[in-house]
Formats: C-alpha cells, sequence, structure tokens
C-alpha cells in the first residue's frame, strides 16, 4: 500500500511515518521544511513541496498513485493564530481545500485529518466525546474546525472519505531517541518543562493555581506520540476495508495536572528545577480530557504506553540527545 504524508517531517507526522515504514508501507512525503525537519523522515521519499502549490500536488499525486493521503502539514500555535488569524487560515483551511481538489482530480479519495481537541473550545464535559457541539475559542481551533466542515460537505458531494482524528496533547518522543519534538517556538508544556530542566531555560511557569481541580491547576490527558500512531494505522486499515467517514477522539480518557507534570520531570531527570507561579491565560479550560471509547471500539485502538513516566522519559531521552 502507498500512502502519501504531507507535513510528514514534522513532530507526529515523522512518528506516523515510522510506524508506517517499519510495517512495510511504501511512503511519499511532501514538506515545505517551514516548520519540519527533513532528519526527521525515516522512511521513504521527501519532496519539498508545498501543499498549496495545486498543480505540483497534482503532478506529484497522478505519479505517486497513492491509496491513501495523510494529513499532517499546519501551523499550530494558538496565540500566534489569535495574532495573525490569517495566515492560519491560509495554511491550514484555504490549502487544506486546493490539497483536496487536487486528491478528487487524481481519483485519490481516502483522506485521513490530523485535528485537534482544540474545535471544543471550552467543553465543559468530562470526558469529551465526540458527539460534543464544535465551538473553537481561536482561529487554530476555528481552522480545522472548518477543514472538517469541508471535509464532511466533500464526502457527501464526491465521494471521499476520510477518518478526522482530534488530538489531545500529544507527547514523548521515540524511545529509540532518532525523532522527537521539536518546535520552534516551543509552546507545549512537557518539552518546555524539560527544556528548564536541562538548563536552557531559568524556570518553568504554571499560569494558574486556582482551578477548580485537585491541586488547583489544569489538567490535560497527555497521549503519547507512538499510541497516537498506532490510532492513524488503524484509521488507515478502516478506510482502505471500505469504513465510512468519522471522527476520533486521541486520548487516554485520564488527565494529569501541571503540577504533576512538573514533579514526574523533577523524578525521572533528577533536577529540581526552578516553577513559578502565575495568572490565568484567557481561554485554557480547567480540565480537557478525552472520550476516546470510540477509537477503541470501533477501531480496535488499545494504548501501550498510556504512563506519564514513560511519556516524560522519551521526551527526556530525546532532549538529551536530540539530532535536529
Amino acid at each position: 500500500m502507498k500512502v502519501l504524508i504531507t507535513g510528514g517531517a514534522g513532530y507526529i507526522g515523522s512518528h506516523v511515518i515510522k510506524a508506517l515504514g517499519e510495517l512495510g508501507y511504501e511512503v511519499l512525503v511532501v514538506d515545505n521544511l517551514i516548520k519540519g525537519h527533513k532528519e526527521a523522515v525515516l522512511f521513504g521519499k521527501l519532496e519539498v513541496l508545498d501543499i498549496g502549490d495545486k498543480d505540483s500536488m497534482t503532478e506529484v499525486l497522478e505519479q505517486f498513485k497513492p491509496d491513501a493521503v495523510m494529513h499532517f502539514a499546519a501551523f499550530i500555535e494558538v496565540g500566534e493564530s489569535v495574532k495573525n488569524p490569517r495566515k492560519y487560515y491560509e495554511n491550514n483551511t484555504v490549502k487544506t481545500l486546493s490539497l483536496l481538489d487536487a486528491m478528487l482530480e487524481c481519483d485519490v479519495k481516502n483522506f485521513i485529518f490530523s485535528s485537534t481537541a482544540a474545535v471544543y473550545g471550552n467543553s465543559e464535559k468530562v470526558p469529551i466525546p465526540e458527539t460534543e457541539t464544535v465551538k473553537p475559542i481561536n482561529p487554530y481551533g476555528q481552522s480545522k474546525a472548518c477543514v472538517e466542515k469541508i471535509l464532511s460537505d466533500y464526502s457527501k458531494a464526491y465521494g471521499l472519505k476520510f477518518v478526522s482524528l482530534r488530538y489531545f496533547n500529544a507527547a514523548g518522543a521515540d524511545p529509540e531517541g532518532r525523532i522527537g519534538e521539536s518546535h520552534n517556538p516551543e509552546t507545549h508544556l512537557i518539552p518546555l518543562i524539560l527544556k528548564t530542566a536541562k538548563g536552557e531555560r531559568e524556570s518553568i511557569k504554571i499560569f494558574g493555581t486556582d482551578y477548580p481541580t485537585p491541586d488547583g491547576t489544569c489538567i490535560r490527558d497527555y497521549i503519547h506520540v507512538d499510541d497516537l500512531a498506532e490510532a492513524h494505522i488503524l484509521a488507515l486499515k478502516y478506510l482502505l476495508d471500505g469504513g465510512k467517514s468519522e471522527v476520533f477522539n486521541c486520548g487516554y480518557g485520564y488527565g494529569y495536572s501541571v503540577k504533576e507534570v512538573i514533579e514526574t520531570a523533577k523524578r525521572v531527570t533528577g533536577v529540581d528545577f526552578k516553577v513559578e507561579e502565575a495568572d490565568r491565560r484567557p481561554g485554557d479550560p480547567a480540565i480537557l480530557v478525552a472520550d476516546s471509547s470510540k477509537l477503541k471500539s470501533k477501531l480496535g485502538w488499545e494504548p501501550k504506553f498510556d504512563n506519564l513516566e514513560y511519556i516524560v522519559k522519551t521526551a527526556w531521552n530525546w532532549e538529551l540527545n536530540r539530532r535536529f
């Protein structure tokens, strides 16, 4: 089977490529390397190309003839999306529409979309089911929600089949240390904590200690990136076996507070780094946890790495020995 991966030189895409390559799939990676790293692509051929270039994408699709496309190429920084929404709608929404049109021209009808829990906004449900109302509170989440609506309409009108995977908090790294999280700027909690332990940052800030949670700090559902990759493999098999278009949450169904993540990182690293408390950030829900029962029941997903210490250990190993 042939799979075309957009954004495959990024964090999650590269781990999915690793999983596909180890299973013997033929992979073609398309990435403009604005955010990605060519060293992260462990299998397949890399085409340095922007997905918004429809003519070039059509040519690539016609030549490679993939059985499916997995789409990871996106900007992901929530704060930046508020300051510069046009950048996010253009890159995350408009360019995805161009990619879908190129696929339809080439009769490629299976699509797996990298979505996000940000489409739910400030949901008060714990855990959040896929049936929860989509009401994003920032342009990043809205740019992904727009694509999900486009996919639904394209599925009905043109026979496109898709699976949209709504990630909660992807974390961790390849246990062999070959690839891991490498964003610039870095905005995710675990790598920021580990950079503090490593001495690259003076301290880690806790934004809000007065939330209605056991220790007053926000709770998030952290999913190891290799378990997330496995969800993509199962989604691919589901579509290739004739499954209908679906949306699935990806998380463990329970979460850890910011303080719990910090204490785990201190144990794993052996470093008692500086922690500062700060005011809440606007738009941060107290608890964000996935109901992933649908992913388990419908696709047979069985997470193997749902252990915070393991997640932090693999991320720390990568941080200490990172290649890019």
